[in-house]
């Protein structure tokens, strides 16, 4: 017994999160977490990702001026 008021409550909430569509209240969220400051701050962040990224698309672009244009042999593997 008692668990009706906790039940209860669970079931509220589980409507307003089924039925709530509204938006995400993302500066309340940020305050809440205790995070500072906006997104651009990020940008600037090092990224090594970014260098292997542009490696691959510069190998990418070398690939397509290769200049060999016959397509009907099978490439080799």
């Amino acid at each position: 017994m008692g668990r009706g008021r906790a039940k209860a409550k669970q079931v509220k909430v589980a409507r307003q999160l089924k039925y709530n569509s509204g938006g995400t209240d993302l500066e309340r969220l940020r305050a809440e977490l205790g995070v500072e400051g906006n997104d651009s701050d990020q940008s600037d962040e090092y990224d090594p990702y970014d260098e292997l990224a542009d490696r691959y698309a510069d190998l990418a672009d070398d690939d397509e001026d290769d200049g060999d244009d016959d397509e009907d042999e099978p490439r080799r593997r």
